[in-house]
C-alpha cells in the first residue's frame, strides 16, 4: 500500500511539472497560428484554381504558351506554399515538446516520466536477479528449505508490485503525452495540410507541370475565321465579348495574383524580424561566453543549441516565402503579356466588326437612295395612276427583298450554310403556305394591263359587286343586289386572289367606260299565222321599253324552233342604274304584244 501511495504522489508531482513547463512553452512566439496556415493555404489552392478559368480562355497559340508557363509556375507556388505550411507546423510541434533543459528548476514533464520509469526498471531488474539466485541456492542444498522459500515469495511479491508501479508509470506518461492541447494542435494541423494537399494535383513538392486530366483548348473557329477576313456580323460580335470577358477574366486573375503576392510579403515580414532577434541573440550570448567558464559555458551551449534550431526552421519558413513573391512577380509579368495580348485581339476583332457594320450600312444607304431614284422617276414619268402603284409596289417589294437578302448575309460567315437553310426553309414555306403564294401570285395577273381596278363591276361565281381594294392576298368586293331595283345589299365579300386560276367559279369584269348590260331571256311562242310579222312587232315594242341604244346594242329577237313549238331568244340591253325599270317595261311590251298576236284571226 505504502508503495502504491508514492507511485501516485510522484505522479501527481510530474503532472505537476508537466503543467509548469507546458506554461513555459507557451510563452513562444511562432511564425504563425494554425488557423492562419489553414487561411493562407485556403487562399493559395482557391487562386491555383483559377487556372481553370485561363484554360477556357486560351484559345490562341500565344495563349497556350502563356498558360502552360503560369502553369508551371502556379504549380511550384503551390508546392512552397506547403513547404512553408508545414515548417510552421513543425515550428508549432516543436513548442509543445521540452525544451533544452538549463537547470533541475526546468526539467521537463516527460524527463519526470523517464526517470521514474528508469528507476522502475532497475527496481524489477534487481528483483529479477535475486530470485533467480535464490531459486539456485534453494537447488543446490536442502537446508534452509523453508526460510529459502519465504524469502523467495517475498520476492515475488516484490516483483508484483514493481510490475505494478511501472505500469502505473506508463498510463500516466501516456496521458500526460496525448492531454497536452499544442500537440493535438500540432498533430491535428499537420493532419490538415495533408487532406488539403491531397486535393490539389501536383501540390506538396510533386510538381509535374500540368494539371493532371486537363485538356488544352481548341482554338476558336471564330477567332480562325476572323484572321482569314471572312466573319458574319453575328460571329464578329460573339468575338469582340468573348475577348473583352478574356479581358476581364485576366484582369480578375491578376488581381487575386497580387492580393496572394501582398499576403506572402506580409507574412515573411514575421520571420525576417525573428530571424534578426535570434541573430542579436546569438551575438549577445558570445559576449558572454567570452567571460564564463565551467558550468556557465555549458548553459551557453545548450542555449547556442536551440537558437542554432530555431534559427533553421525559421529560415525554413522565410526562404520559400521570398521564392513565393518572386514566382509570383513573374506570374503577373506573364498575365500583363496575355493581357495586353488579348486587349490587341479585343481591338482588332471591334474594328472588323465596326468596319463590317459600316460596309453593311453602306449598302442599305446606297440600295434606300436607289429605291428613291426609283420612287421619284415613276412619279415623273408614269401618268397612269394604276401603272404609277403597280411600279411603286415592285419597287417596294425588290428594295426590302435586298434589304433583308443583305442583312442575312452580313449576319453569316459561310454562304453555303446559309444558301442550304434558305433553301430548306423557302420549300417548307412553299409547302405549308402553298395557298398564300397562290394568291400574291395572282395579285399580280389581277392588277395586270386588262386586270381590275377598285371601283370595276365584276362577278364571280353567282356575286356581282364593286371592287372595294385588292390585296396581296385578297380583294373585296361590295355586293349589288340582282333583284329588284339595282343597289348595294350592305355586305362585303372576301375571294382570296388564287380566284383567278379556277376555273369552276370565273371572274367576269364589265368593260371599262361601259355601263350596259344585255338581259337574255328564252320565250314561247303562241300559235299564230305570221311568226315573221310576231318578230318584227317584238323587236318593236321591245326597243320602245329599251330606248335608244345604238346600233351596237340594239335588241334582237332569235326566232328558233323546240320539241315541235316555236321559241323567240330575246336579248336586249339594260343600263345598270335603271335595270330594273328596263326589264319591267320589256315584260310588259312583251306581254301586250302576245296577246295581241293570240287575239287576231289565225289562218284556216
Amino acid at each position: 500500500m505504502k508503495h502504491v501511495r508514492k507511485v501516485i504522489l510522484i505522479a501527481v508531482a510530474a503532472l505537476a511539472q508537466h503543467s509548469v513547463c507546458a506554461h513555459a512553452a507557451d510563452s513562444k512566439v511562432s511564425v504563425l497560428t494554425g488557423d492562419q496556415v489553414i487561411q493562407i493555404l485556403d487562399q493559395t489552392v482557391e487562386w491555383y484554381r483559377a487556372l481553370g478559368t485561363q484554360q477556357q480562355n486560351a484559345t490562341q497559340p500565344s495563349d497556350l504558351l502563356l498558360l502552360f508557363a503560369n502553369r508551371q509556375t502556379a504549380d511550384k507556388v503551390v508546392s512552397l506554399a506547403f513547404e512553408v505550411a508545414r515548417a510552421n507546423a513543425e515550428l508549432l510541434s516543436s513548442e509543445s515538446e521540452s525544451s533544452p533543459p538549463r537547470d533541475t528548476a526546468t526539467i521537463t514533464a516527460s524527463e519526470s516520466f523517464a526517470q521514474q520509469q528508469a528507476q522502475v526498471d532497475a527496481d524489477l531488474k534487481s528483483i529479477q536477479q535475486e530470485i533467480a539466485a535464490d531459486r539456485q541456492k534453494l537447488a543446490a542444498s536442502g537446508k534452509g528449505r523453508a526460510d529459502a522459500e519465504a524469502k523467495l515469495a517475498e520476492l515475488q511479491g516484490e516483483l508484483a508490485m514493481a510490475s505494478a508501479r511501472k505500469n502505473l508509470l506508463d498510463t500516466m506518461d501516456e496521458f500526460v503525452r496525448t492531454s497536452d492541447p499544442k500537440a493535438a494542435n500540432a498533430n491535428a494541423l499537420k493532419a490538415q495540410i495533408d487532406a488539403i494537399a491531397a486535393t490539389v494535383p501536383g501540390a506538396g513538392g510533386n510538381v509535374t507541370g500540368a494539371t493532371p486530366g486537363a485538356t488544352v483548348p481548341a482554338a476558336s473557329p471564330v477567332a480562325a475565321t476572323t484572321a482569314g477576313g471572312r466573319a458574319g456580323i453575328w460571329d464578329l460580335s460573339t468575338e469582340v465579348f468573348r475577348q473583352r470577358n478574356k479581358v476581364s477574366a485576366i484582369e480578375g486573375i491578376d488581381q487575386r495574383t497580387a492580393a496572394l503576392a501582398d499576403t506572402f510579403h506580409k507574412i515573411s515580414a514575421v520571420p525576417r524580424a525573428q530571424l534578426q532577434g535570434y541573430s542579436n541573440r546569438s551575438a549577445a550570448l558570445a559576449s558572454q561566453a567570452d567571460h564564463a567558464t565551467g558550468t556557465a559555458l555549458k548553459g551557453l551551449r545548450d542555449q547556442f543549441d536551440t537558437l542554432a534550431w530555431l534559427f533553421k526552421q525559421t529560415s525554413d519558413i522565410l526562404l520559400p516565402l521570398g521564392k513565393e513573391q518572386v514566382l509570383l512577380e513573374q506570374y503577373r509579368h506573364n498575365l500583363a503579356n496575355w493581357r495586353d495580348s488579348a486587349e490587341k485581339q479585343y481591338h482588332e476583332a471591334l474594328t472588323a466588326l465596326a468596319v463590317r457594320l459600316g460596309l453593311v450600312a453602306a449598302i442599305l444607304v446606297v440600295v434606300f437612295a436607289l429605291g428613291e431614284v426609283w420612287r421619284r422617276a415613276v412619279l415623273r414619268y408614269a401618268h397612269d395612276t394604276h401603272r404609277r402603284y403597280q411600279l411603286l409596289l415592285v419597287r417596294t417589294i425588290v428594295i426590302w427583298t435586298i434589304a433583308v437578302a443583305v442583312i442575312c448575309l452580313s449576319f453569316v460567315t459561310q454562304i453555303s450554310a446559309f444558301a442550304t437553310f434558305a433553301g430548306l426553309l423557302t420549300a417548307g414555306l412553299a409547302v405549308a403556305m402553298q395557298s398564300v403564294l397562290v394568291s400574291v401570285v395572282g395579285y399580280f395577273f389581277l392588277i395586270g394591263k386588262y386586270g381590275i381596278r377598285v371601283g370595276d363591276r365584276i362577278q364571280i361565281g353567282t356575286v356581282v359587286g364593286e371592287v372595294m381594294d385588292i390585296g396581296l392576298v385578297r380583294l373585296h368586293l361590295r355586293e349589288i343586289s340582282q333583284q329588284g331595283p339595282l343597289g348595294a345589299t350592305g355586305r362585303v365579300v372576301a375571294f382570296a386572289n388564287l380566284v383567278v386560276f379556277q376555273t369552276s367559279g370565273g371572274l367576269f369584269k364589265q368593260v371599262s367606260g361601259t355601263d350596259v348590260s344585255f338581259r337574255e331571256t328564252n320565250l314561247p311562242l303562241p300559235s299564230v299565222r305570221d311568226y315573221a310579222a310576231l318578230k318584227a312587232q317584238l323587236l318593236q315594242a321591245i326597243g320602245a321599253a329599251v330606248g335608244p341604244s345604238g346600233s351596237e346594242n340594239a335588241p334582237q329577237v332569235q326566232m328558233r324552233l323546240v320539241n315541235g313549238h316555236m321559241e323567240a331568244l330575246l336579248r336586249y340591253p339594260v343600263k345598270y342604274r335603271e335595270a330594273a325599270d328596263i326589264d319591267e317595261r320589256v315584260a310588259q311590251a312583251v306581254l301586250g304584244t302576245l296577246t295581241a298576236a293570240t287575239d287576231a284571226p289565225t289562218a284556216q
